[in-house]
C-alpha cells in the first residue's frame, strides 16, 4: 500500500475520532439511517453514471495502483543502459535472459527478441499504454463522481431528517436531537467526499502521470535498442523525460 494514502487515510479518521470522543460518546454519531442514504445513495447515482463493470474495475484498479510499487524513472534509465550495452555487445537475441521487474517492459524485450518490425512493435506498445491511460482516467472520473454525489446525497439525507423534525414538533426537548440526527448525514458526506474520495482520485491521478513517464520511457528505450543507437545517447534521450530538477542531479558529478 502507498504510504503516504495509509497515513493519510487512518491519520485523518483518527483525528476526527479523536475530536468526537473528546465531546461525546461515538455512540451519537452513529446513525443507520444516515448511513443508508449516504453511502447507498451514492453508490446508487455512481452506477447511474458509469456501467457497473466500470464502477467496481475502478476499486480494482485503485488498489492495484496503491498495492503494486512503481519503479523510479532514474532506475528505470539505469537498467535500459544496460540492456542497450548488453545488445550492442552481445546482439538483440541476449535480452532473452535479461530479467526486469516491469511487466509493460518484459512485454516489449519480448517483442524484440521476437524478431518484429520496430514500427509494429512502437504501435503495440503505445495501444498498450494508451489502454492503460484509458482505465485510470475512467477510475478518477467515478472517485471524483463519488466525491461529487456523497456531499449532495447528505444534504438530501439533511432536508429528509428535517421534514420529519418539523411534521412533529408536538415536543419541544426533540428538536434537539431530531436536528443533530438530520445533520449527521451531511458530515457523512463530507466525509465520504474530503477524506475519501476526492483525495483517491487526485492520488490515481498522480499515479497515472508517474507511469505514463515509465512507459513512455519504455517505449524510447525499446525503438532505441532497435535502431541500435549507442547507449550514451540513448541515456540522455531518456533523461529528457525527468523534471529539470532530476536532470541536474544526474548530471552532476558523484562526490570524490
Amino acid at each position: 500500500m502507498d504510504f503516504a494514502t495509509m497515513v493519510g487515510l487512518v491519520g485523518g479518521m483518527a483525528i476526527v475520532l479523536t475530536s468526537i470522543l473528546m465531546g461525546s460518546p461515538l455512540s451519537t454519531f452513529v446513525n443507520v439511517p444516515s448511513l443508508l442514504v449516504v453511502v447507498g445513495g451514492t453508490m446508487m447515482v455512481t452506477l447511474m453514471r458509469f456501467r457497473m463493470g466500470q464502477c467496481f474495475g475502478s476499486l480494482g484498479i485503485a488498489l492495484k495502483t496503491f498495492k503494486s510499487k512503481l519503479i523510479k524513472p532514474e532506475e528505470l534509465i539505469k537498467k535500459s543502459v544496460e540492456l542497450a550495452t548488453v545488445v550492442r555487445r552481445e546482439g538483440l537475441l541476449a535480452l532473452e535472459n535479461q530479467q526486469v521487474d516491469d511487466p509493460f517492459f518484459t512485454k516489449g524485450l519480448r517483442l524484440v527478441v521476437d524478431g518484429l518490425d520496430p514500427d509494429f512493435v512502437r504501435k503495440v506498445l503505445e495501444r498498450d499504454m494508451v489502454q492503460t491511460l484509458d482505465r485510470h482516467v475512467i477510475g478518477q472520473q467515478i472517485f471524483k463522481k463519488v466525491g461529487e454525489a456523497a456531499p449532495a446525497m447528505g444534504m438530501v439525507g439533511t432536508l429528509i431528517g428535517l421534514v420529519q423534525m418539523l411534521s412533529d414538533m408536538g415536543d419541544p426537548k426533540s428538536i434537539g436531537p431530531a436536528m443533530a440526527v438530520a445533520l449527521l448525514t451531511t458530515l457523512y458526506g463530507a466525509m465520504v467526499a474530503h477524506m475519501f474520495a476526492l483525495p483517491i482520485a487526485d492520488k490515481l491521478k498522480a499515479r497515472t502521470n508517474e507511469e505514463v513517464v515509465n512507459k513512455r520511457l519504455v517505449i524510447e528505450t525499446i525503438t532505441s535498442i532497435q535502431e541500435g543507437r549507442n547507449p550514451r545517447v540513448m541515456e540522455e534521450l531518456l533523461k529528457s523525460y525527468l523534471p529539470q530538477k532530476k536532470q541536474a542531479d544526474e548530471a552532476a558529478p558523484a562526490p570524490a
